[in-house]
């Protein structure tokens, strides 16, 4: 049964619910990007056990049906049911996330928006199982999923290990070198530590000069950073298109040269560019002054000591991670380095590409097991609501 019960001026006393790919979940406010209705009195209430549908934009919708485990409200352009067995329940969800995973919805849509009409879809008939056989189709899912779900968190928790591991191996090499028994030197940075003894310590200004050509046509390849990929052609990385209509203006960029967001410096947007087109003419762009390899600077500004001093040194409104903090050029440039000899950094760039490409193995492998595992479950669960396995058996050794 549909069930439309608005909040009204009792909103205050409800948790904000959003229905997610994960199911229902509930959502924080305070943290939420985007704006609220003014009027969240027109949101209608969730109570445990209710099934929330998305019935438009259908297939936009990363999710079009969670079971809510949770009391709270939800903006009214979903539809709320209620149904009195919560076995039954359980079971409808299951075979309609089967339903949403294979598109098998699709002959519903009516619309420009590809909105499921309530009563069109309250007149679908569904496949009902026995009362005995729904527990049973239930329990065997229940059972699965969360042995499913503990392999995926392994995998995810491993992949978070070796995106650590990258990171060290990193901040070990450009900041201490590759060995161990290297004689050590305070930095005379008090937020740096001990450097290499015979390394030397430069100011950025004195390595780097900034670069400001800009394109007269604007039919350069749009560039763009991006935190795990470094400079990437735009077209290849975003779907939107470019918030700006003409390109004319952008900076240019050659291979070789050093790209910074300065409002993301403090997030590690800084890398050396492998390409060739245009930035923002928000972002900076170096070339060198003296002999030097790029990578090994991009990847030491990089490393969190360096993140934090341009956090520090960043200027205007902010809070959390970025805000409107803007790095300044001036501010960038006096920036202390230490940097090895040039055959030193080719070495230490060497190490850190070669322990890179065995990480990025090792987490590709690791993210299409995670993938494998998926495909899974979304078959398993298929095969289980619509009768293609039987399942009864085997649900019954796991209530045993």
């Amino acid at each position: 049964r549909r069930r439309k019960t608005l909040v009204g001026e009792r909103h205050t006393d409800y948790q904000l619910l959003s229905l997610t790919k994960t199911g229902v979940i509930v959502r924080d406010v305070s943290t939420s990007r985007g704006k609220f209705s003014a009027d969240m009195g027109t949101f209608q209430e969730v109570r445990c056990g209710d099934l929330v549908f998305c019935l438009f934009d259908v297939p936009e919708t990363p999710r079009t049906i969670g079971l809510s485990h949770h009391k709270g409200m939800i903006t009214g352009a979903y539809d709320v049911f209620e149904c009195d067995d919560h076995v039954l329940a359980r079971f409808l969800e299951a075979f309609y996330i089967a339903m949403d995973d294979r598109k098998l919805l699709s002959p519903l849509y009516l619309g420009l928006r590809n909105t499921i009409p309530t009563s069109r879809f309250l007149g679908v008939k569904t496949p009902v199982p026995p009362l005995s056989e729904q527990a049973a189709i239930v329990r065997y899912l229940d059972h699965a999923d969360e042995l499913i779900s503990r392999y995926i968190g392994a995998k995810e928790q491993l992949i978070a290990l070796l995106e650590e591991q990258r990171q060290a191996v990193i901040h070990q090499a450009v900041t201490l070198g590759l060995d161990p028994n290297v004689r050590l030197k305070p930095s005379a940075v008090e937020w740096l530590g001990d450097v290499p003894a015979h390394w030397e310590v430069r100011r950025l200004k004195a390595v780097l000069q900034p670069i400001d050509r800009r394109s007269v046509t604007g039919s350069e390849t749009l560039l763009s950073l991006r935190r795990d990929h470094g400079v990437v052609a735009y077209d290849e990385h975003f779907t939107r298109p470019s918030q700006s209509r003409s390109l004319v203006g952008y900076k240019l960029v050659t291979t070789g040269q050093l790209v910074l967001n300065r409002l993301q410096a403090n997030n590690g947007l800084i890398f050396n560019s492998n390409l060739d087109g245009l930035v923002s003419p928000d972002y900076s762009v170096f070339e060198n002054k003296s002999p030097l390899r790029m990578q090994f600077v991009s990847d030491l500004l990089r490393t969190i000591p360096y993140r934090t001093h341009f956090r520090q040194r960043s200027t205007g409104l902010g809070t959390g991670t970025a805000g409107f903090l803007r790095l300044y050029d001036d501010k960038f440039l006096e920036t202390k380095v230490h940097l090895p000899p040039v055959q030193e950094q080719v070495a230490i760039i060497e190490h850190i590409n070669q322990a890179d490409a065995n990480i990025n193995a090792a987490i590709s492998h690791a993210r299409r097991q995670v993938d494998l595992l998926r495909e899974y479950r979304t078959r398993l669960i298929a095969d289980a609501v619509t009768g293609q396995t039987d399942v009864r058996d085997a649900a019954v050794e796991l209530h045993v």
